[in-house]
């Protein structure tokens, strides 16, 4: 249990570090660069990291570095890249926080990690914790930003499970910086043909770029796959569920915005929603489904696939 809560703490970092990119992206960063700003972010952290680890990819991890790189990384980047260019955060951060479903689901279907019903119940509280903290009133909505929000959840949440199956025998560091290199490298040429030449940045959005590339995508993607190694994609996913809790706490903090009582109120169902993804909580559901049949508890299938390792 102690293993599995340090575990939880370092996924964590990833989150956390992700919800204050709206805020950096929407502030600081130019408009109208979608993959310029995704290949900025992304080649660098993974030449930092390559650095890091000085391991080249080996034999199917070639091509298996592509298709990594392109759903995690260069495609990922570049519709979160526009989505927070039209979308409220509000929007943008609810659709997002639908992953942890995505990620159960395609879990279950390409690794047998069936998902349990603590998991699936701390989604569900979870997301209607987000809706609570971020869909007050009406909201000018982009639909070419809800389709890109929406496509960068789905081809996100399929990375991470194929990262997760894939990534035997292979160390974190390398295993992430193949992907942020082979994402960035992609997106390199298509942001010359597509925007032309790349945009002129100022100190503050060069301050920006370096934020985001070291700490919201090196440490963030490194903990992230860290955390996929050890846990169930069903648990990392609920952790995931801190990206949206940043984003409104920053704003609380940095902005200066009042949290109205039903924010307050979503931020502790985000929370329980989180909880009932450790493990100790798969475990009171076991004991209670167990009592209900009338089965010893210590009998119950707690195997890593359906208790989140």
């Amino acid at each position: 249990m102690e293993a599995n809560f340090r575990w939880v703490v370092v996924t964590a970092i990833a989150p956390v570090a992700w919800g204050t990119t709206y805020f950096v992206t929407h502030r600081f960063l130019p408009v109208d660069y979608p993959l310029y700003g995704a290949a900025i972010r992304a080649l660098p952290a993974g030449l930092l990291l390559l650095l890091a680890c000085r391991a080249l990819p080996r034999g199917s991890w070639w091509w298996k570095s592509l298709v990594l790189g392109t759903l995690n990384m260069s495609a990922f980047f570049a519709l979160v890249y526009l989505a927070a260019q039209v979308l409220p955060t509000s929007i943008a951060s609810t659709i997002m926080a639908t992953s942890p479903v995505a990620m159960m689901l395609i879990a279950w279907a390409t690794l047998s990690e069936r998902p349990r019903v603590a998991h699936l119940a701390g989604a569900a509280i979870g997301i209607a914790g987000v809706c609570l903290m971020l869909l007050d009133g009406a909201v000018a909505v982009d639909f070419s930003g809800v389709l890109a929000s929406v496509a960068a959840m789905v081809m996100s949440s399929l990375g991470y499970v194929l990262a997760k199956k894939w990534s035997t025998g292979v160390d974190v560091l390398s295993l992430t910086s193949w992907q942020l290199v082979a994402g960035g490298a992609a997106l390199v040429p298509v942001a010359a043909v597509v925007e032309g030449p790349p945009p002129a940045l100022d100190i503050p959005a060069l301050l920006a770029f370096g934020y985001v590339t070291v700490v919201a995508t090196a440490l963030a993607f490194a903990a992230w796959f860290a955390g996929l190694r050890h846990l169930s994609a069903g648990t990392v996913g609920l952790v995931g569920l801190l990206n949206p809790m940043t984003g409104v706490l920053l704003g609380a903090g940095i902005a200066g915005e009042t949290l109205a009582p039903h924010q307050i109120c979503g931020l502790a169902l985000v929370f329980l929603g989180i909880l009932l993804g450790r493990p100790a909580a798969a475990r009171l559901v076991a004991v209670l489904r167990s009592a209900r049949a009338g089965r010893d508890p210590d009998a119950a299938d707690l195997s890593p696939g359906r208790t989140g390792g």
